[in-house]
């Protein structure tokens, strides 16, 4: 149920996206990085759509959160450019080019490969102030790094690649809240739900991602920002997974067939953005 709930997750995640990059087109570029952008992108229905996509997938990451652990759902998760490469091209009705599936191939064993040889497990359990203390910290301090070098820079292919990574940052963090925010639903049941801090902080750094990310689509192409944030989500979740929450990945000779999958997954992210100007480009122009 899991890996049924992530694949769903990632397939809504997959919608927003194409919906999301369309209305991002049209948003004027001296709005980048300014309340402006959103208050743009709300204007179109396209973009609405959207968000209604993120909330669907926001539930279906929650579902899969409570019947597995953050190491194994979070790496499914970020699979959703591989669907939403597929979509972009049925929806503008383009064809993909033979390197286009065997990316898509590549990132989809990969991840199978690497889930299967980690075999990720743990029990749910509350996790200390401290353990919260440095993970915030940490995962914050980062993504103000990211963001601050991003801004630095023009648009193009290295900023887009910075607000990508800083996203992917907090798009893992977001799952490492809403994981313990579903933890203490299971334990405490709804009023323990609403009224603890994680279930507040998962959408608020969920909100922040979300214009880290529309940010990064703005300032370049999808060539430079989604192999920063599908790498970057599923590492970060899954070292949160391990640190924070205590879950257990294999180790000893299973590294093999663990590198091996992140290779492909990397080597697909790396081949995927390329063919999204043929994916997203609508018919006819």
């Amino acid at each position: 149920m899991a890996v049924l709930f992530a694949v769903l997750a990632a397939l809504s995640n997959a919608s927003a996206v194409v919906l999301q990059r369309v209305a991002a087109r049209k948003v004027p570029s001296a709005d980048a990085f300014s309340p402006r952008l959103m208050l743009d992108l709300v204007r179109h229905p396209v973009w609405l759509g959207g968000i209604a996509a993120v909330v669907c997938a926001a539930v279906f990451q929650a579902l899969a959160l409570a019947a597995g652990s953050l190491a194994l759902v979070q790496p499914i998760v970020v699979t959703e450019l591989v669907f939403a490469i597929v979509i972009a091209s049925v929806v503008f009705r383009r064809r993909l080019p033979f390197h286009g599936w065997a990316a898509i191939v590549s990132v989809t064993a990969g991840v199978a490969m690497a889930l299967v040889a980690a075999a990720p497990a743990g029990e749910r359990m509350d996790v200390t102030w401290q353990k919260w203390g440095i993970a915030l910290a940490v995962t914050v301090g980062v993504t103000a790094l990211c963001v601050l070098a991003a801004l630095s820079r023009p648009r193009g292919k290295a900023r887009a690649a910075l607000f990508a990574t800083a996203a992917a940052i907090g798009y893992a963090l977001t799952a490492a809240l809403m994981n313990s925010a579903v933890g203490v639903f299971d334990r405490y049941g709804a009023g323990a739900f609403f009224t603890c801090w994680q279930t507040y902080a998962f959408g608020a750094v969920g909100a922040g991602s979300l214009f880290l990310l529309s940010n990064a689509m703005e300032s370049g192409p999808l060539l430079a920002s989604q192999p920063a944030l599908i790498l970057g989500d599923a590492l970060v979740s899954v070292s949160l997974g391990v640190l924070v929450f205590g879950e257990a990945i294999r180790t000893g000779w299973w590294l093999v067939p663990e590198v091996l999958g992140l290779a492909l997954v990397t080597a697909g992210a790396l081949v995927l953005p390329r063919v999204e100007s043929r994916a997203f480009a609508p018919a006819g122009g």
